[in-house]
């Protein structure tokens, strides 16, 4: 599906090469149609149209540049089909043993070629993703009342040790204390006012894991019990832990427009296909939007715009994990779970940050 014509446009001023194979935009007044990351001299907007595919611009008359060459399939377009089917096969096989040396020969390229393409397409190694899928077995077998041993050997961890080692990095807590609902586990949260309205941010020992608007210090905390049901959750003390409180004026002076948005530690603890889009969104640059269809199928499931719209809905931590930058295909703003207005509010500060910091 075609992007709008606004994130189009955006994208061919930028002349970005993501969105090469995405779309093709047809000048009138030279009669060429292009791709987006055509160096070719920038037209004017209103001799500019958009296409989906080469057949529909050449139904206008239009001609392929010989620039740009927008008929031949570039070596980066065949290098994400292979790495997002590469992906997929993962997903099906990854309780098996799967070395980054047959996965290199299933893809027909060197270990170290694999490991730098796999990377730049999905934004994680080989290694990460496997442990992801598997670790998202993992979680399906202990919510569905598996024994954690069982559990252990559906999800292709070669022993209790391995999985304990995994999960405690990568889950934020032991399979244990996951499948009793996190059992164990501290957290401390604090409330602040801030520009776009009451502000909790709770943090356990490896990042923020709950960052949330809310109308009332109860309702967060409400939200943030129901999150973590088994946890240990206790209230920062005045002049608590300093980077926790750090980290909270950092926020709220972004959200007060005073300053770009922090690099932040986060906790993420979702499903594998939850990860691979929470990851995607923190590539997308400040003041830039995408489509939920884009999203899609940036992350190789093109057909899962729902899912991909679930996934920005289930995001626990506002503003740092920026689901605020993904819209309808339409152009409009989509739903919001913290609302539109600070949707809005965000999008239009990020853009007035990227004018005044280029």
């Amino acid at each position: 599906m075609k992007p709008t014509d606004i994130i189009c446009w955006d994208a061919m001023q930028a002349r970005d090469t993501a969105f090469d194979g995405r779309f093709l935009y047809g000048v009138m007044t030279t009669g060429v149609y292009c791709r987006p990351s055509c160096s070719s001299r920038m037209p004017k907007r209103e001799n500019v149209r958009f296409y989906a595919m080469a057949a529909e611009a050449e139904l206008d008359g239009l001609r392929p540049c010989k620039r740009c060459q927008p008929l031949a399939k570039t070596a980066d377009e065949l290098a994400v089909r292979k790495m997002r089917e590469l992906g997929r096969y993962i997903q099906a096989h990854s309780a098996e043993t799967l070395t980054l040396e047959t996965l290199a020969k299933r893809a027909h390229l060197s270990p170290s070629h694999l490991q730098r393409q796999f990377k730049k397409v999905l934004g994680v190694s080989p290694k990460h993703f496997i442990e992801t899928c598997r670790l998202d077995t993992l979680k399906t077998q202990l919510r569905e009342g598996t024994s954690v041993a069982t559990a252990t050997y559906e999800a292709g961890f070669g022993s209790s040790s391995r999985v304990y080692e995994r999960a405690a990095s990568r889950l934020g807590m032991t399979p244990k204390q996951y499948s009793a609902g996190g059992l164990d586990v501290a957290i401390s949260w604090a409330t602040s006012d801030t520009a776009l309205g009451l502000l909790m941010m709770a943090a356990s020992d490896r990042g923020l894991c709950f960052v949330q608007f809310g109308s009332s210090e109860d309702d967060l905390l409400t939200a943030l019990r129901k999150e973590f049901p088994a946890a240990a959750i206790t209230r920062m003390a005045d002049g608590g832990d300093d980077q926790f409180m750090q980290w909270m004026a950092s926020l709220s002076r972004h959200l007060a427009g005073q300053q770009p948005a922090g690099d932040l530690p986060v906790d993420l603890r979702g499903t594998a296909f939850q990860m691979q889009v929470w990851r995607y969104l923190l590539t997308i640059p400040p003041g830039e939007l995408r489509s939920y269809t884009e999203v899609a199928q940036a992350v190789g499931k093109p057909k899962a715009v729902r899912a991909v719209a679930n996934a920005c809905a289930a995001n626990r931590v506002a503003v740092l994990v920026p689901c605020h930058r993904v819209i309808r295909g339409d152009g409009h703003l989509g739903g919001y779970r913290w609302g539109l207005e600070r949707k809005r509010t965000l999008i239009d500060q990020e853009r007035a940050d990227r004018a005044t910091h280029p």
